[in-house]
């Protein structure tokens, strides 16, 4: 749900504080936990390093992340991979087949 409009996009103080009257080329990786914070077009150039729980992921911010989270480009889930019957069918092909590459260059050489 968007924040209401009389309001305005919440961008957080401590950001803005720290990125005032700076250079993105002069500042290195700016540090932050405040995944919620709405980039503003003062943002655009800044690299930031937005926490996702255990790490600091490095956020280069570009004119058309404007009006997005910060959150939204520092997944907090990493996609490991589907499990199951079919995916020990695969894995077993793949084997199967760095096996039959490995056997042939061995021939050859």
């Amino acid at each position: 749900m968007s924040r209401s409009l009389y309001k305005g996009p919440y961008v957080d103080e401590k950001l803005l504080k720290k990125i005032a009257g700076k250079k993105p080329q002069e500042t290195g990786v700016i540090r932050t936990w405040a995944r919620a914070s709405m980039i503003s077009p003062e943002m655009v150039g800044f690299t930031f390093g937005v926490h996702n729980g255990k790490d600091h992921i490095e956020v280069l911010v570009t004119e058309d992340m404007v009006g997005h989270r910060l959150g939204e480009f520092s997944p907090t889930k990493k996609f490991y991979r589907h499990g199951g019957k079919m995916q020990k069918e695969l894995d077993q092909k793949k084997k199967e087949a760095e096996i039959a590459a490995a056997r042939a260059a061995k021939a050859s050489a």
